[in-house]
Parts: C-alpha cells; structure tokens; sequence
C-alpha cells in the first residue's frame, strides 16, 4: 500500500487574501499559527484548513500561507516514517532538495524537494529521536 497525501498547502504573495478567495470559494474554513518552518511561511501568516471543511468532512488538513518574498505555489506533502530517508531517496532517484528537515526539534517535521520535472512535493512525518545510551 502506498503513502498517504496528509497535507496540502497554497502559497502566495498575500495569504490573507489567499484565505479569503478559497473560503470564500470552497467554504473552507481556517484557524490561524506558525508553519513548522519560516521557510514556509511568516510568523503567524499560516492559515491552517480544516480536514472536516474540506471533501464533506472526510478531506485532508491543509494550509494557505506564505507573503511578501515567498513563492507562489501549490504543494501537497505525502506522509513518510522518516523525513530524511524520504528526502534522500528523492535525491536518488533523480529530485533535487529543496529544504528540510525542517524543523530540527518538535515532534513534526516537514520538508520539499523538486521532482526531475521541477514540481514542488513536500514530505511531512515525525521528527526524529535523539539515540538513548
């Protein structure tokens, strides 16, 4: 069985127009924070989407973000065991890194690599743990 798509993301310019145009479009409805990374978006300037508004309360969570000097872009991330591996094996069959992992504590990490026709995919799964002696 393959991985799941467990997030999407909607990056642009102006996010809080962004978050309006969509909820506005598709009833979506959002709560505001902090992505997992500053490369992802601003302090604060995260709007996050709620899996239960989106695909009649059976959809994926998700997030418009970004401003000033971020990327427009659309990405969805796939949920892997191991943020690293995942992004490694990318690399290996032919992506290029693009960020991450990101962040380098916490309990979730997120990163992005460019598939070899340049598409934007994130990967999102748990951080990892610190060895015990």
């Amino acid at each position: 069985m393959g991985l799941p798509v467990v997030h999407f993301e909607i990056s642009g310019t102006d996010p809080v127009r962004l978050r309006d145009y969509y909820g506005g479009l598709f009833d979506w409805e959002f709560h505001g924070g902090d992505a997992a990374s500053e490369r992802v978006a601003a302090p604060g300037g995260y709007h996050f989407v709620d899996g239960g508004t989106t695909g009649g309360g059976n959809g994926i969570n998700g997030g418009v973000c970004g401003g000033e000097g971020y990327p427009r872009r659309v990405t969805f991330y796939v949920g892997v065991p191991d943020v690293e591996r995942a992004l490694r094996q990318a690399e290996s069959l032919g992506g290029r890194r693009l960020m991450g992992p990101e962040p380098a504590s916490g309990d979730f990490t997120v990163g992005h690599f460019a598939d070899p026709e340049g598409n934007v995919v994130g990967v999102a799964g748990p951080s990892a743990r610190p060895e015990t002696a």
